[in-house]
């Protein structure tokens, strides 16, 4: 989040400004990732479609009615909420997984479905459970694999996002990101909540609990750990969060304002934004703390720093044009390794640069007429689209297959998340009862 460019409705004026305030200083931690709190889910609706949908049948999977978890209907909901997919109406019995000899392709093929998909649940005798599951193309009439995995109950909904995410790869030719987390913050009244949950809003936990704001949590590239803004000490601190341990660490507690942190691709440095000279500047740090140096050099406003994916630009907002614009300047910073370059040229005011993981879209926010709107712009040939019709979006963040974006934003009159495809057609929005949802991150692949 751009404290001080970009709109920020629901957090106090003081942190929006990143100055100092009169904060209580209440804190409560969830230390452990397997003690983390209960919370309201994240419910979505679903709106738009691509340009095909693939029709694919998916049958109750043999004995799923014995686990806690509906492996099927997990499945189905994610292909749905891709905005890639049809269901084809399966029936409620079971159909057995032991090979293609056993299933009518024929008749699956008439009934609409491209292909059809088959498992079964087995209950291990230590308590953890294997899902099986074989893949069909009815038309081809062709075996095109599976999947076998096994776990406790607790990873039950994971396994079945994993099983989702081989049927996109299989049908659609590229990764889906049904396996991958998302971290957000809700505020309910002056209450600030991180939350972690899976990319369909269920089994969330509480990494953080806090009366003071937390702010721009972002992932690490190994999914392991965020590091965000706390105000927990009266002023914005970067820290480092280790999700499977539950400790924490101070990264920068500098003079000034701490801010805006990026992780490397490596995974071994942040580039945050410090207001250590007066004006906010761009700064590099090891993921420890330690190594501090300074990468932008002026006397403007330089933050929301951004790695590019091959790791050699780093990407920010900087208002030395005047404006807010979107710059880029070699990882050897502006005195060693070149000086900046404007990026963004449509609009006279653009914030809050994120780069797709393949490295082909920058992600951004442009004011317009009093609105703040989510755009994209390739960075191959500069075209830029505004990619929603809503008016005070914020905090974008690529899904890790490029082909999403998840931003923050205002729908009748509460704040939500909301994922929108890269070319427009799809949108789903997440919200929660009773709060406020803010500052999302989508997270990596993890093998």
């Amino acid at each position: 989040m751009l404290i001080g460019f970009s709109y920020s409705k629901g957090l106090p004026e003081e942190v929006r400004m990143i100055k100092r305030s009169n904060f209580k200083a209440a804190i409560a931690f969830c230390l452990s990732a397997f003690a983390w709190c209960a919370h309201a889910q994240l419910n979505i609706d679903i709106s738009g479609v691509g340009s095909r949908l693939f029709p694919v049948a998916i049958a109750p999977f043999v004995d799923e009615d014995a686990a806690p978890e509906k492996i099927s209907d997990i499945i189905r909901a994610d292909l749905a909420r891709s905005g890639r997919f049809t269901n084809i109406d399966a029936g409620t019995a079971p159909v057995s997984d032991a090979g293609q000899s056993k299933i009518d392709l024929d008749n699956w093929k008439i009934k609409g479905a491209d292909a059809f998909v088959a498992g079964r649940v087995i209950r291990l005798a230590n308590g953890q459970y294997a899902l099986h599951f074989r893949l069909y193309d009815t038309v081809k009439q062709v075996d095109l694999g599976g999947l076998s995995l096994t776990g406790p109950a607790s990873v039950l909904r994971m396994n079945a996002h994993r099983i989702a995410d081989e049927i996109y790869l299989k049908l659609l030719g590229e990764r889906g990101v049904f396996a991958t987390r998302m971290a957000y913050i809700i505020r309910s009244g002056n209450r600030y909540q991180l939350q972690i949950s899976d990319s369909d809003g269920q089994n969330a936990h509480i990494a953080l609990t806090s009366a003071e704001p937390i702010i721009s949590p972002v992932w690490s590239p190994d999914g392991r750990k965020l590091a965000y803004v706390s105000f927990e000490r009266k002023k914005p601190i970067v820290y480092v969060h280790d999700l499977t341990s539950g400790q924490r660490r101070v990264v920068s507690n500098r003079k000034g304002n701490n801010s805006a942190p990026a992780w490397s691709p490596d995974g071994k440095r942040l580039a945050l934004a410090l207001s250590l000279s007066g004006n906010t500047q761009i700064y590099l740090v090891n993921a420890d703390g330690s190594g501090l140096r300074r990468l932008s050099n002026n006397h403007h406003i330089d933050t929301e720093p951004q790695f590019s994916p091959d790791g050699q630009w780093i990407y920010f907002t900087s208002d030395r044009g005047g404006q807010p614009q979107i710059y880029r300047m070699p990882i050897q910073g502006e005195a060693r390794g070149g000086g900046a370059q404007r990026i963004t040229f449509n609009g006279n005011y653009n914030t809050t640069p994120r780069i797709s993981p393949n490295g082909h879209l920058l992600a951004y926010i442009s004011r317009s007429q009093g609105t703040y709107k989510l755009h994209v712009q390739d960075l191959g040939s500069g075209e830029t689209t505004a990619l929603t019709q809503t008016r005070r979006d914020e905090a974008p963040s690529f899904a890790a297959n490029s082909a999403y974006v998840l931003y923050a934003t205002d729908l009748n009159g509460r704040s939500v998340l909301a994922i929108v495809s890269t070319d427009g057609r799809i949108r789903q929005t997440l919200s929660v009862s009773g709060g406020d949802v803010r500052e999302p991150s989508w997270g990596p692949f993890v093998n």
